[in-house]
């Protein structure tokens, strides 16, 4: 893991998210150095704020969307089968 790839922001949410499941991969296994752990860890709280803040800006159109107010998925759901 270079310096780079620490600072460099995920083209997307998905990204981050396979690249936080790899970090989690590699801390679980036990075979990194303290200083790569230490890099690892650093670099998985920055991927999981980017995560967060994709997912609340998505939640503040849904809420605009739908006029402030969030709707379970489900009833959403079950109103479409009607």
């Amino acid at each position: 893991m270079n310096a780079t790839t620490r600072k460099q922001q995920p083209a997307s949410y998905e990204q981050a998210c396979s690249e936080l499941e790899q970090l989690v991969q590699q801390l679980e296994s036990g075979q990194m150095s303290l200083d790569d752990t230490l890099k690892a860890y650093a670099r998985g709280s920055q991927l999981l704020r980017y995560c967060r803040e994709q997912l609340q800006a998505v939640e503040q159109q849904v809420q605009i969307l739908d006029g402030a107010e969030l709707k379970p998925f489900a009833d959403e759901r079950a109103r479409d089968d009607d």
